[in-house]
C-alpha cells in the first residue's frame, strides 16, 4: 500500500510536483484557492484527491490544522515556512512533517522595494511577519526540503535543523531534449521568426525577475545590429509588452501566454538560439536546466541558485546582477561562437542528467520523505 501523502499548498504550484508526488504516493493535495488564477498550474493528467479550503490566508491555516488532524496522513508536505505550515506543525498528525521550500520568500519580497509589483505593494510589517514566520517554523518544524544548497543556507538562517536537497520537480529529459527536426521546422510549427536569432526568456514577470536589464540589454544588442527576436511565455506577458514599448523594441518581442509544459514548451526551447534567465534573485532556476536539457546554450545572473547550475565557461555564461552591458555581451558572445555555445550546452545537458532527472529527483524525495 503506497503512503498517504498530505501535500498542503498555500500559493499555488506546477502541475508537474503534483503528477510526480501522485505517481509515488496516495496523494491528498490541500490547496488555497488563488484569486483571478489556479492553484496548480495546470491540469493535472492523474487522479489524486482534492481538498479545497477557503481563500484568505489565515482561514487556510485553520481549515489545513483541521483537516490534517482529522486525516492524519503518513507524511504531511507542506509548502514553504508560512501560516499554512505552522498550522500543520501545531496540528501534528504525524512526525513526518516536511517544509518544501522553493524559493527565498523574504528575499523576493525585498525586491519589491526597489522595484513596484503593481497590485502587491511592498509593506515593512508584512516582511517583519514572514521573519517571524520563518523563525517559528524553524522552531516548531525540524524538516526541510529545498531545491538548491542556496535555499539550504536561507533556511539554516532561519534555525532550521534537518535540511535535505532535493531539485524538484526535476526536468523531465525525455521530453526536455535536444530535437531531431531542424530549427527551421520547429520556427514554422510554433509562428515564430523565420530568420535571426530567437532568445527565450520564459519566467513570469515579478519584481526578482529583471526585465528591466534583459530589456536594456537586448536594446544594445539590436543597436550592435544583431538580428534578434526576444520570446516569452508567461502570465504576465502583457506587463512585459508595456516594458518593451517603452524600452522601444516591441517590435522585436513574441510575447504570449505561458504554455503547457509538457508539448509546447520544450519546441520552444527547441526552436531557440539561446536562453536568458535575468534575475534579481533565484532559489534555483528550472528555465535554463530545461534549456540546458535541450542542449540550448544559457547566459544567467549570477545570483542564488543559478550559481550552482550556470557555471561560466563550463555550462553557461554568467553576468553581475542588474548589468545590463555585461549582460549583452554575454549574449553577444553566445550568439557569436556557436560552437563554444554548443559546447557549453553540451556539458550543461551532461549536468541536468546527472543530477537534475525527475526519476532521480522523485527516487531522492520518496527516500527523504518515508526515511
Amino acid at each position: 500500500m503506497r503512503a498517504r501523502v498530505a501535500f498542503v499548498v498555500e500559493s499555488g504550484t506546477d502541475v508537474r510536483l503534483i503528477e510526480g508526488l501522485a505517481e509515488r504516493f496516495a496523494l491528498s493535495a490541500v490547496l488555497r484557492p488563488i484569486s483571478g488564477g489556479s492553484a496548480i498550474s495546470r491540469a493535472p493528467r492523474c487522479s489524486f484527491e482534492v481538498v479545497e479550503g477557503p481563500e484568505s490566508r489565515l482561514g487556510f491555516a485553520r481549515f489545513a490544522f483541521s483537516y490534517l488532524r482529522r486525516a492524519q496522513p503518513d507524511v504531511t508536505l507542506v509548502q514553504g515556512y508560512g501560516t499554512a505550515a505552522l498550522a500543520a506543525h501545531l496540528a501534528r498528525p504525524s512526525r513526518n512533517i516536511f517544509m518544501l521550500v522553493c524559493s527565498p520568500v523574504e528575499d523576493y519580497y525585498v525586491c519589491r522595494r526597489e522595484h513596484p509589483d503593481p497590485g502587491r505593494p511592498y509593506r515593512v510589517w508584512e516582511l517583519a511577519g514572514q521573519r517571524a514566520l520563518a523563525r517559528l517554523n524553524a522552531r516548531f518544524g525540524a524538516n526541510y526540503v529545498v531545491l538548491s544548497e542556496h535555499l539550504a543556507g536561507v533556511v539554516r538562517a532561519h534555525g532550521a535543523r534537518h535540511v535535505a536537497v532535493v531539485p524538484v520537480y526535476g526536468v523531465d529529459t525525455g521530453i526536455f531534449r535536444p530535437s531531431s527536426e531542424s530549427r527551421a521546422e520547429l520556427r514554422r510549427r510554433r509562428g515564430l521568426p523565420a530568420t535571426g536569432s530567437i532568445i527565450f526568456f520564459s519566467s513570469r514577470i515579478a519584481p526578482e525577475k529583471d526585465t528591466e536589464t534583459l530589456l536594456g540589454a537586448f536594446a544594445r544588442l539590436l543597436a550592435q545590429g544583431f538580428d534578434v527576436w526576444l520570446l516569452n511565455r508567461s502570465g504576465g506577458h502583457a506587463r512585459l509588452i508595456e516594458a518593451a514599448r517603452a524600452a522601444g523594441v516591441a517590435n522585436r518581442l513574441v510575447a504570449t501566454d505561458a504554455v503547457h509544459p509538457h508539448g509546447e514548451l520544450p519546441l520552444d526551447y527547441q526552436a531557440a538560439d539561446l536562453c536568458v534567465q535575468a534575475s534579481r534573485e533565484e532559489g534555483l532556476g528550472f528555465s535554463p536546466l530545461e534549456a540546458l536539457a535541450c542542449e540550448v546554450p544559457v547566459v544567467a545572473a549570477a545570483t542564488g541558485g543559478l550559481l550552482e547550475t550556470i557555471r561560466d565557461g563550463e555550462t553557461g555564461w554568467t553576468y553581475p546582477v542588474g548589468d545590463a552591458a555585461a549582460l549583452a555581451r554575454a549574449m553577444a558572445e553566445a550568439l557569436h561562437d556557436p560552437a563554444e555555445a554548443a559546447r557549453r550546452a553540451r556539458t550543461g545537458r551532461a549536468l541536468v542528467l546527472a543530477r537534475f532527472d525527475r526519476k532521480l529527483v522523485f527516487d531522492r524525495l520518496e527516500q527523504v520523505l518515508l526515511g
